[in-house]
């Protein structure tokens, strides 16, 4: 009998994949072999120097990009070969994204950019749906900008609507890309504040790509990458235990380059 992803106690995982981009003897291998999974409702940080592979792992396991080999799981539903319309209507129900470019749509307010879920979805929030989105509003500070576009908010505040809208649906899943690399240290704490309550309130699994060691200490588990590889898988760090890792990670690949 096959042993399920929920079996296991995971949100998602990957089994054996590599990812390579280009031919021949310009290509380049993103991810060598990588095994691993996103614990249910647990904060997991991803680590690792520029060129570790970080970025191209949570788009794999996101189903933005698919494995040159290997298989992905998001829940029990394996992603590798989906159709694109299947890959879409299942991240939309189960996924949610954050990224350090916010990606809000220009046109719309601040209220219909966190509605734009369910929008794509063809359906209305519940009333308990709706009920979530007013509290994260509030816990955000966002009730006086709903009728706010974009352009008309600062920097922090458009990553906080990013962030309701990724948690509006209550996603199994949520993907957040350097979600405090364009903002201030206050307001960076409090993003970070709010997508550990999301974990540990309301059980949703959360995966954040980062290279801030401040930013990693607030999760549960710390995931490092080098040369495309899980290198290291920690329970919670703090800033400096994180920095002495980096830096010896670093330090080994230059004398290995050398």
């Amino acid at each position: 009998m096959e042993i399920k992803t929920s079996d296991m106690g995971l949100a998602a995982r990957v089994a054996n994949v590599t990812k390579t981009y280009g031919d021949g003897a310009g290509s380049v291998r993103a991810l060598s072999g990588v095994s691993v999974g996103i614990r249910r409702g647990e904060f997991t940080a991803v680590m690792g120097p520029s060129g570790s592979g970080k970025s191209t792992l949570m788009h794999v396991m996101a189903g933005l990009d698919q494995p040159t080999t290997g298989q992905v799981w998001i829940g029990d539903t394996e992603i590798t070969g989906l159709g694109d319309t299947e890959l879409t209507l299942l991240r939309r129900r189960r996924v949610g994204f954050v990224f350090q470019a916010f990606n809000l749509v220009p046109t719309l307010d601040v209220a219909a950019n966190i509605r734009l879920p369910y929008d794509l979805d063809g359906r209305r929030p519940t009333a308990g749906e709706q009920k979530r989105i007013d509290g994260l509003v509030e816990a955000l500070g966002l009730g006086a900008r709903l009728a706010h576009r974009p352009h008309e908010l600062s920097g922090g505040q458009q990553q906080r609507v990013a962030i309701v809208r990724a948690l509006a649906t209550a996603p199994d899943l949520v993907f957040a890309d350097e979600p405090t690399g364009n903002l201030d240290s206050r307001t960076g704490r409090e993003v970070l504040a709010i997508l550990r309550e999301a974990s540990r309130t309301h059980g949703q699994s959360i995966a954040m790509v980062t290279h801030d060691p401040i930013a990693a200490s607030h999760a549960d588990r710390v995931l490092f990458l080098g040369d495309g590889r899980i290198v290291a898988d920690k329970p919670r760090q703090t800033p400096e235990q994180i920095s002495e890792h980096m830096l010896r990670a670093e330090t080994s690949g230059q004398e290995a380059a050398a």
